[in-house]
Order: C-alpha cells, then sequence, then structure tokens
C-alpha cells in the first residue's frame, strides 16, 4: 500500500464529480487539476549582504519540503547596485505528492494562523485559470522558528491550474480547501 496524500484522494473522489456536475464535463480528462505550485520570494537586500540568499532559501525549503534555487537579476540595473547575474531573489516548484501536502498544509494550519483572517481575495486570477496568492508574512507556517528568523518577509504563491476559465480554476480552488472571501 502507497501513500496518497489526503488533498489528492480527495480530489479523485469528490471533486472531479463535484465539477464534472457543475460544468457539464463530457469526460474525466476535461476536468481542470491543479498542474503545480510556484512559491517565490523576492529579497531585494540580497544585493549589499549575501547571506540573506541562503537564509531564503533554507526557509523556502523547510516551508515547501524541497529544497528551493535562488533566482538570479536578467540585467544591470546601476540604480539598485545591481549586476547580471546575482541572486536577488529564491523559488521553488512544487508537483505531485509534494505539491499536495504543501496546499494541505497551507490550507489546514498555515492560513488559519494569520491574523484577522476572513479568507482569501478573488481577485488573484490572470484569465487563463491561475492563481496567486501573496502570503506578508512566512510566520504563519508552523516549520518556521520564530527565533530563528532574522526578517520578517512575505512570499507569493501561484498555483497553476489546467482550467481555461478563471470560474473553472475558481471552482477547483474552492473544491481543493482554499478560503475564499464571500462578496
Amino acid at each position: 500500500m502507497t501513500y496518497i496524500p489526503r488533498l489528492k484522494q480527495e480530489y479523485k473522489d469528490k471533486v472531479v464529480s463535484a465539477l464534472t456536475e457543475e460544468f457539464g464535463y463530457k469526460n474525466v480528462m476535461q476536468v481542470p487539476k491543479l498542474t503545480k505550485i510556484v512559491i517565490s520570494k523576492g529579497v531585494g537586500a540580497a544585493v549589499a549582504d549575501k547571506k540573506l540568499i541562503d537564509h531564503a532559501i533554507d526557509e523556502l525549503t523547510m516551508i515547501s519540503g524541497q529544497k528551493a534555487v535562488a533566482t538570479l537579476s536578467k540585467k544591470d540595473v546601476a540604480t539598485f547596485k545591481l549586476r547580471k547575474g546575482m541572486p536577488i531573489g529564491v523559488r521553488v516548484t512544487l508537483r505531485g505528492e509534494q505539491m499536495y501536502e504543501f496546499l494541505d498544509r497551507l490550507v489546514t494550519s498555515a492560513l488559519p494562523r494569520v491574523r484577522d483572517f476572513n479568507g482569501i481575495k478573488a481577485k488573484g486570477f490572470d484569465g487563463r485559470g491561475n492563481y496567486n496568492l501573496g502570503v506578508v508574512e512566512q510566520i504563519i507556517f508552523p516549520e518556521i522558528n520564530i527565533d530563528k528568523i532574522n526578517k520578517i518577509s512575505g512570499m507569493d504563491i501561484t498555483f497553476v491550474t489546467s482550467a481555461n476559465t478563471d470560474k473553472e480554476a475558481k471552482s477547483l480552488l474552492t473544491e481543493m480547501g482554499l478560503p475564499f472571501q464571500k462578496n
């Protein structure tokens, strides 16, 4: 018996049938699914202090459960003292089992720890079925030890789906457990 993440099983059991009923898909393969989750974090102060990138990589690795990589600048910007190829951010792309595990931890333990939380905004859709969510503080994740962080910073979480429209993507993410605000 192999391990299957809870949300992956829930997707197969409940979400596929709910979305098929709502949108009238003729085939199971038409039902949109979560393709990947990309977590990225900009570290602009890393131009002056190289250790900030290492701290950000460690934090994102702890949060996601997968090794994060540094993102490099693409061009020189003299006003920011930035050179081409300097590390200015960190990102990690989650697929498969780790993607479902991260989404489960985000919905069940991280988002409820946000102060004055009443749902996430539904304005982060891009028109092609993908959703962007900004997290203001990394300390909402239980993996982060508050005593060991040197600076509170935020991150962007992008949910890439195979949906064609924002309505389908919102229904998919709502069924997966993301708590959107009520209008």
